[in-house]
């Protein structure tokens, strides 16, 4: 156990740096109690008294992420560690809700919130995942007042503000970027993850999905337990060989852009469109394909009204940071040809 701990120290102080090293102080005590368990289980089923299956393993991964979450929220004051919990179940019902606009209400909360995240080290990834989401905030309540309300009846109740056609979400969002610099990080990973992009076989330009989800920051981790530059959730960092215990893969830049690109690719096969691949990877595949069976579809244009709020305004968000880094729309995106994927594959290792 001993040689653990200083194992686990010194691969935090290697990655992260010694003062990011220390936020990590009370992930690796949970790490010897769940340690602690699973050698328990392993002795008993050395007996045959228990079958330590992927059940357990998932449960015992299940209870170590709902304490370290509490654990975080722990440092700040009762009455501030209310108003988080308050505000982040509210910004995760409303980016999963129907109605773009309901985020506008969230501009406020957001703006108490942030601040008190950003305090303490236990809760900066909530922080550094809620940054680029402001974004959303922002534009919904741009809509807001561009968007006419519907036409109240007597008696009967209001009706909510329509979503934004998605020619008019690209609009206000290319105009957001038009004067956008690159994050700082950026600099950094962009020239890294390309080559891994294209070594799966995707435009090496999709690396600027990680600006989408962190502003490049691979600390940033979502209430839903979504983590790393490309916010992977487990179970697909899991169905991309990734690890997230003993230590989360999904927190190292090369790995997690890996995965992403990999997945990417997956929903581009399934889909044959970028638009819809982006959706499926902030939405979920399962919901893009209900909605296309529903509408009796194969377009974006179709279902855009009809997603989670966040994922309508996700994928133009996509599209008009593309064109201000790269200069590109979505539609001239190319699948690199096979000798320039060999090269990256070569450079990246």
């Amino acid at each position: 156990m001993r040689m653990f701990r200083i194992w686990s120290a010194g691969q935090d102080a290697r990655l992260y740096g010694r003062r990011d090293a220390r936020r990590y102080k009370g992930i690796r005590t949970s790490w010897v109690i769940w340690l602690l368990l699973v050698s328990v289980a392993g002795a008993l089923a050395a007996e045959d008294t228990l079958t330590l299956d992927d059940e357990l393993l998932r449960s015992a991964e299940q209870w170590a992420k709902e304490n370290l979450d509490d654990d975080a929220l722990r440092v700040l004051q009762e009455v501030d560690r209310d108003k988080v919990r308050q505000f982040l179940a509210q910004i995760q019902k409303e980016l999963h809700g129907e109605y773009v606009i309901d985020l506008a209400t969230l501009r406020d909360s957001a703006k108490t919130a942030l601040p008190l995240l950003e305090n303490y080290e236990e809760t900066l990834p909530y922080a550094l995942w809620l940054k680029p989401r402001l974004d959303y905030l922002d534009v919904a309540d741009e809509l807001r007042l561009i968007i006419p309300a519907p036409k109240e009846a007597p008696g009967q109740p209001r009706k909510p503000i329509p979503n934004p056609a998605p020619e008019k979400a690209r609009e206000i969002w290319v105009t957001k970027f038009a004067n956008r610099p690159w994050p700082k990080r950026a600099q950094v990973y962009v020239p890294r993850l390309k080559p891994i992009f294209l070594a799966q076989q995707v435009p090496a330009e999709l690396v600027w999905v990680a600006e989408v989800e962190s502003s490049f920051d691979p600390r940033a981790r979502s209430p839903d337990g979504a983590a790393g530059l490309f916010q992977l959730m487990p179970a697909t960092a899991k169905r991309y060989g990734l690890r997230t215990w003993p230590f989360d893969q999904r927190l190292r830049p090369e790995e997690s852009a890996q995965a992403a690109a990999h997945y990417l690719r997956y929903l581009y096969g399934r889909f044959k469109d970028w638009r819809l691949a982006l959706a499926a990877y902030n939405a979920g595949e399962g919901t893009i394909e209900d909605l296309l069976a529903r509408k009796k579809s194969k377009s974006f244009e179709a279902i855009a009204a009809h997603l989670p709020a966040e994922t309508q305004m996700y994928v133009p968000k996509f599209e008009a940071i593309l064109l201000r880094r790269e200069g590109l729309k979505l539609a001239q995106l190319k699948l690199p040809k096979a000798e320039a994927t060999g090269a990256a594959s070569a450079q990246a290792k």
